[in-house]
């Protein structure tokens, strides 16, 4: 049992970081269109949507203290 909650925890941290670089690359390609003045762009509200879809997520992980934190940048974005 023990081997099995190793591999679901491993499994957990390749996911969690995942979601977090994902986030991380949301913000970039939205800084990317802002800096184009494209903010009205399809392409720059799909990744709002995405973006906030993340957050959400990682906002639950911090909820129930699966993860910390990252920082407080993502809360001003």
């Amino acid at each position: 049992m023990d081997q099995n909650n190793e591999k679901r925890l491993g499994q957990f941290e390749k996911m969690l970081q995942a979601v977090h670089t994902e986030y991380k690359n949301i913000v970039r390609q939205m800084e990317e269109l802002k800096e184009k003045g494209k903010i009205r762009s399809v392409t720059y509200q799909q990744l709002m949507t995405r973006k906030l879809t993340y957050q959400n997520m990682i906002s639950m992980y911090e909820l129930y203290d699966l993860a910390e934190p990252e920082d407080e940048e993502r809360d001003t974005q």
